[in-house]
């Protein structure tokens, strides 16, 4: 499951990504991503990943899709996890996007809002 958060900001984009991902999610996330690319140029993500077990498979192809599009339509991305395996994650997808992407524990929550907030 995929629910958006409330950031305060035109410029943030803010979602927590919940149990396994299923294709129906990204039929509301990537157009909520395109909306707000569209509106307001570079963005910034915020993606918090609590008790996430990945995606179907329909889904992955779905993010994969996802990344091509918006390869260019993020300044920074802030993924926050409470597994190891999603700060590989981040490592992993830093090519494929233009954006600064770094990863931040659960606990750390705000530091992520902190930097996403930053020069912005």
């Amino acid at each position: 499951m995929i629910t958006q958060l409330q950031t305060g900001s035109e410029k943030i984009i803010g979602f927590t990504l919940r149990g396994k991902l299923h294709d129906e999610d990204y039929q509301v996330f990537v157009p909520a991503v395109d909306a707000a690319a569209t509106a307001q140029g570079p963005l910034r993500l915020f993606a918090q990943f609590e008790d996430f077990h990945g995606w179907d498979l329909h889904a992955a192809w779905d993010d994969f899709k996802f990344g091509i599009k918006h390869y260019a339509s993020f300044e920074r991305i802030a993924l926050v996890g409470e597994r190891r395996w999603e700060e590989w994650m981040a490592a992993f997808c830093k090519p494929f996007t233009r954006a600064e992407v770094r990863y931040f524990d659960a606990d750390d929550s705000a530091a992520a809002w902190a930097w996403l907030r930053e020069g912005g």
